[in-house]
């Protein structure tokens, strides 16, 4: 009965050593998709498996707060980072230049003091750079800081990516190189509010759009050398395709490309 027993042992003993030293399954790799929401995807299931987000912080307009954007914070925070190019939580916030209706707006700013020079409340270069400035300090201040606060996730601007998003589907001026000159000095304001708390910027927009709005960029411009998102992919290889497209401005480059399946906004990391 010992020797069975022994016998038994050792059998199990070389069982158990040969399991130790066989290589486990393979478990399946991390996915390297990230994923971007906002107010349309609020009380929605949002994927369980995400590499990077991106969250927006507006609901639509600049002057609006994302009704989500605690929650969705949250889930942001939750990615894998498996793309080591790609923050886990990124953000991204709208933006618009009224000038040409700054009647039918309450926003529009009456003085300022901007590269552009004094801002006296017209439809100039100087209160365009700082309608642009105080719609970037609102969104941070009044819209995401309480909500990364509530969602107890890092509330430091200067943590973050914040994309720019432009779009035509938003107010801007337009018909002549002058208005696009305006569009581009709302877009440098808003990155000096960014930046003057640390945060670093990059631009979401096709290629058609930007140069609609904001025309040629020049290389002094502060927008210039930044990292381009491009919108608009209907599929991955759409997606994979935009990455090999000219940046949206000269010295930057492409790092992040968009495309929809099963009505989720993808993105596929360039670089």
């Amino acid at each position: 009965m010992r020797q069975a027993l022994r016998s038994v042992a050792v059998v199990a003993l070389a069982v158990v050593g040969m399991l130790l030293g066989m290589p486990g399954t393979a478990s399946a790799a991390p996915t390297t998709v990230g994923y971007d929401v906002s107010y349309p995807q609020c009380n929605t299931s949002l994927p369980r498996d995400r590499a990077f987000a991106v969250v927006g912080v507006n609901g639509g307009l600049s002057t609006r707060a994302n009704p989500c954007l605690a929650a969705q914070l949250t889930w942001a925070w939750g990615s894998s980072g498996a793309v080591s190019a790609q923050p886990r939580a990124q953000l991204y916030i709208n933006t618009a230049n009224p000038g040409e209706v700054r009647g039918q707006v309450t926003t529009w700013p009456t003085t300022g003091v901007t590269p552009y020079g004094g801002c006296d409340g017209t439809n100039s270069a100087a209160c365009s750079w700082q309608y642009g400035w105080e719609r970037a300090q609102n969104s941070v201040d009044a819209f995401f800081t309480p909500a990364a606060r509530a969602a107890r996730v890092d509330g430091r601007p200067s943590t973050y990516v914040w994309w720019l998003d432009v779009e035509t589907m938003n107010t801007w001026q337009g018909g002549s190189s002058d208005a696009q000159a305006r569009n581009r000095a709302t877009l440098e304001g808003m990155t000096a509010l960014l930046e003057s708390r640390g945060g670093r910027v990059g631009l979401y927009s096709t290629g058609q759009q930007w140069t609609e709005i904001t025309g040629s960029v020049p290389p002094s411009s502060t927008l210039a050398g930044r990292d381009s998102w491009m919108a608009g992919g209907r599929s991955l290889a759409d997606a994979q395709a935009a990455c090999k497209k000219p940046a949206l401005v000269p010295g930057g480059r492409v790092t992040l490309s968009q495309y929809v399946r099963d009505g989720l906004d993808r993105n596929q990391a360039c670089r």
